[in-house]
């Protein structure tokens, strides 16, 4: 069996027109929990380019070179002896601690807790599509004190990977009565094409309307900020039970010294200038939230497999859609640069794009 395996990996921190094709060790079963898969699919998400570039550099120690990805569907190949949920030959998807990091290959391995069996209705490409993003997306209206049924939620960019999935889990998942978001002109009619003709109550076109004033204040209940415009939502929500989460701001140094992303075998610990830095600003958010009688919260997702496995029955009961607006062959480098580019700058994509691994001999 080989002990090698093709990677898209970096060999320092680099945007992606320094992305290469490489060949590395292929991961091996060494802990009872251990589960090896062999990737059929892995997708972008922006957390992948950008940290590649280096965008945690001051908190997270790396390695060279440098494995990206995170989201991953496959087959499991081998077990560790303490492993009880999975055996060889089951289709799997999942989204790879940090320890793991590595989705973009030929295989990944990680213990089995973070791992669920894939949605038997999705292809890999589709399932591949729908870790990191439905699990951030999931996780951040739990946040919500309270059932959001009947609710009114705001989930702008509709069309992007998160808020794609955002919008159907609000409406699916927590039965919100009224669900809000915005897309281009050119994407207006893909929203109920892609997500159902009921799970979006309200499109508005940003390039032609300022959501602010066409939304009433004090109207939304809960608002996921993938936009980085938490603070400029505010007045939106409801006084006094109002919440808005967001992955697009900035962590506190405490969030961010407690997220998986800190998870590493160095642990390593925040310099003490950044946790300063960081626990500033993100005051300075919750202060504004409070200002407007309403709560601001950060959101770090915590990648598990329980989750995903709620995931998969909403999938297999058709609340919960696959949008991928891009499929790339994972051993065109020139393709997946320029795809990593188009999530790099974050304009103009549709739901998620999507590495396929063609199956090894």
């Amino acid at each position: 069996m080989a002990t090698t395996m093709l990677s898209i990996t970096t060999p320092k921190y680099s945007k992606p027109e320094g992305y290469e094709l490489t060949t590395v060790a292929k991961p091996a079963v060494a802990q009872p929990t251990d589960v090896l898969i062999r990737v059929r699919a892995a997708s972008i998400n922006p957390i992948d380019v950008k940290k590649a570039d280096g965008l945690m550099k001051m908190a997270v120690q790396d390695t060279f070179p440098y494995k990206i990805g995170y989201d991953a569907a496959g087959v499991v190949v081998e077990v560790g002896s303490g492993v009880t949920s999975f055996k060889a030959g089951d289709e799997v998807y999942v989204r790879l601690p940090e320890s793991n990091r590595g989705a973009w290959a030929e295989f990944a391995m990680c213990p089995e807790s973070f791992i669920a069996l894939k949605p038997k209705n999705l292809s890999f490409a589709e399932a591949a599509s729908l870790p990191l993003a439905a699990l951030t997306a999931f996780q951040a209206l739990r946040e919500y004190k309270g059932s959001l049924e009947g609710k009114t939620v705001f989930i702008p960019a509709g069309l992007s990977g998160t808020g794609a999935y955002g919008l159907q889990i609000a409406k699916h998942l927590f039965k919100a009565a009224k669900v809000i978001t915005t897309v281009s002109t050119s994407k207006m009619p893909r929203v109920p094409e892609l997500l159902g003709e009921t799970v979006v109550d309200q499109i508005i076109d940003y390039t032609k309307e300022d959501p602010i004033k066409s939304i009433p204040a004090g109207s939304v209940d809960f608002i996921f900020d993938t936009t980085g415009q938490a603070t400029e939502f505010l007045p939106l929500l409801v006084k006094g039970s109002g919440l808005v989460v967001s992955i697009s701001t900035a962590p506190s140094g405490a969030t961010l010294q407690n997220s998986s992303f800190m998870g590493t075998p160095e642990k390593t610990r925040l310099p003490i200038v950044v946790r300063v830095f960081l626990d500033a600003a993100d005051q300075l958010r919750k202060l504004r939230a409070l200002f407007y009688g309403v709560e601001y919260k950060y959101l770090f997702m915590e990648p598990n497999g329980r989750d995903l496995a709620l995931l998969r029955d909403a999938a297999e009961k058709g609340e919960l859609r696959p949008v991928v607006g891009l499929r790339v062959d994972f051993g065109d480098i020139d393709k997946v640069r320029e795809a990593c580019w188009q999530t790099y700058k974050g304009k103009g994509g549709l739901g998620k794009t999507v590495f396929e691994v063609k199956q090894q001999a």
